[in-house]
């Protein structure tokens, strides 16, 4: 798909710190980096070298400590946090590794919860429509434990599509799935930036998962190390997953981001 050239996501400089008794510690050290409306990336790196600090101040979860960050424009950098929340309800959608489901709740009813929140009519044909996005329209009834971990997941993300977010951040979305989970829930975040032209960012160790996104972005110790696209795209569709050991050579031949190969062991 054309990506455009207008940024959605701006951030200049930012830190992050963290005051721990007479300590600071800095986690994110300077970071620049802009992405464009339609792109589907991976942000990587060894456990500690803030990607996850990254996600919360892209997906207005955190602010920076100094920097600035513009979505779609607007300097959000310093808004107060109730503005914060109103402009991720609106703008973001999250997905996470642990599913975050309620235990007693149907699928219905847990994609129903956003709108909810965001004083939204109509919300019950809005989350069937966003179950069937996800494959899921003949278990709109079921609980939790009614649901295979992949139809868990795929539940989460039509949580996170029922607001129709321009952005979805999925934090180690396929971390807690079997290969085959994994590779339909893949599937889905290729179709949904492939033809509703969200953005997607994923956050991950594992760089199979990368290998599916067009552009990957390599942290380590709180800096930007390495910013390139993805030549060859996998597709989840006909994709089967190599040794651990051939993939981490993979991605390293095609980005490098000068640290040891150990730290994604």
């Amino acid at each position: 798909m054309t990506v455009q050239t207008q940024s959605v996501i701006d951030v200049r400089g930012i830190t992050r710190s963290y005051t721990m008794g007479e300590e600071t510690l800095q986690v994110l050290k300077g970071i620049d980096l802009q992405i464009h409306p339609g792109e589907f990336l991976a942000i990587m790196g060894p456990s500690g070298s803030g990607k996850s600090t990254l996600m919360n101040i892209l997906g207005c979860l955190d602010q920076p400590t100094a920097g600035e960050y513009y979505l779609d424009g607007a300097d959000v950098s310093k808004v107060s946090e109730r503005d914060l929340a109103k402009i991720r309800n609106r703008k973001i959608g999250f997905v996470f590794q642990n599913y975050n489901l309620l235990k007693r709740t149907s699928a219905l009813k847990q994609v129903e919860l956003p709108l909810v929140y965001a004083g939204v009519g109509n919300r019950t044909p809005r989350a069937k429509e966003a179950l069937a996005a996800v494959g899921l329209q003949e278990r709109m009834g079921h609980l939790p434990t009614e649901l295979s971990g992949g139809q868990q997941q795929r539940v989460a993300i039509a949580r996170a599509l029922v607001t129709e977010p321009s952005i979805i951040m999925a934090d180690e979305a396929t971390g807690n799935l079997d290969s085959r989970s994994g590779q339909e829930v893949l599937g889905i975040f290729q179709r949904l930036n492939r033809e509703r032209g969200i953005t997607i960012i994923f956050i991950t160790h594992d760089p199979w998962t990368a290998r599916h996104t067009r552009r990957l972005v390599m942290l380590r110790d709180g800096k930007v190390v390495a910013d390139s696209p993805i030549e060859q795209p996998l597709d989840a569709a006909t994709s089967q997953r190599p040794s651990e050991a051939e993939e981490l050579e993979s991605i390293f031949q095609t980005t490098y981001y000068g640290g040891k190969k150990e730290e994604y062991a």
